[in-house]
């Protein structure tokens, strides 16, 4: 049986997993730009349908099946994962739906402001104490998402609704007592009747535009199931075989790659209160990684102490 579980300070051999992660993260707005065409909501319900054989396979592959089976027997186990599975269902959707209507750095913006909301949910719900770096940085953030109320507010909904949604799923996920992969097949299971439905939906409306009225668009559907899944595995590798607060630096790679693919690919136009909001996001990423390479430095004293 595989835990996702990390050995304090264990980094070796982590870091290549993460940033294979994170990279493809911060690359799949390509690969969803391809299905633009197509309704977000058919888009969610096939990456939904296509995850969950190849989460099958991958569980068979590492001997988590039996996991996936006690958990799906634990009442407590199944109500968590129902509300992290449609909190991770928003998620995505409002992630596709930015993409589809060229707001990568909307999304971008909400992916960097994920960590400091985990931080604050920590204090909220679990007790943790922020230090005092970390209150600065959250205080820095908070700065720059009230500059955005004043010129960008019609795409900070999509940059608040990714870091919230998000971040409330790891909250919940952190608390359930499931590893990522059976966790994230679990709640696949439970999307499935509806995603299928869904599915099944648009393929009856046969508007051309969907799945089965192309042969790419089909194919780059079911492969939906594929970016869903196979990032996953890496992270859940990563995390096995590094500390939590190294992974911490390597999260911010894939909102970067969003940034500057929203700004010179897409070539989405970035307004002065967006640039603002961004250098002071910047800013308090900044001091928040000082504050967790202090942590990481004394975990790697500790022992030589």
């Amino acid at each position: 049986m595989m835990r996702d579980t990390a050995a304090a300070g264990s980094d070796r051999g982590g870091w290549p997993y993460a940033v294979a992660a994170y990279a493809i993260w911060g690359f799949v707005p390509l690969f969803f730009k391809l299905l633009d065409s197509v309704p977000p909501i058919e888009v969610l319900a096939q990456r939904i349908v296509w995850s969950l054989p190849l989460c099958f396979l991958i569980m068979a592959f590492r001997r988590q099946i039996g996991d996936y089976l006690a958990a799906l027997k634990d009442w407590r186990v199944l109500r968590l994962l129902l509300a992290s599975s449609v909190l991770i269902a928003l998620n995505w959707l409002v992630y596709i739906h930015a993409i589809f209507t060229d707001h990568v750095l909307a999304a971008s913006l909400g992916y960097y402001l994920n960590p400091l909301v985990n931080v604050m949910l920590g204090m909220i719900f679990l007790g943790e104490r922020l230090s005092r770096l970390q209150m600065l940085a959250v205080a820095i953030a908070a700065v720059g998402v009230a500059i955005l109320l004043g010129g960008a507010l019609d795409t900070l909904w999509i940059s608040l609704t990714l870091a919230l949604s998000f971040g409330t799923y790891g909250l919940i996920r952190k608390v359930a007592p499931v590893g990522s992969l059976p966790g994230l097949a679990i709640e696949t299971t439970l999307l499935l009747p509806v995603a299928g439905a869904a599915a099944l939906y648009f393929i009856w409306l046969g508007d051309g535009r969907g799945f089965g009225a192309d042969p790419e668009i089909s194919w780059l559907l079911a492969a939906g199931g594929v970016v869903t899944a196979v990032p996953l595995l890496l992270f859940a590798t990563a995390a096995r075989r590094m500390s939590y607060v190294a992974l911490g630096f390597v999260q911010y790679l894939a909102p970067s790659l969003q940034f500057l693919l929203g700004l010179f690919v897409f070539a989405e136009p970035l307004k002065p209160v967006q640039f603002a909001c961004f250098l002071l996001i910047w800013t308090s990423i900044a001091v928040f990684s000082f504050d967790l390479w202090r942590k990481l430095r004394a975990e790697r004293i500790a022992p030589v102490a």
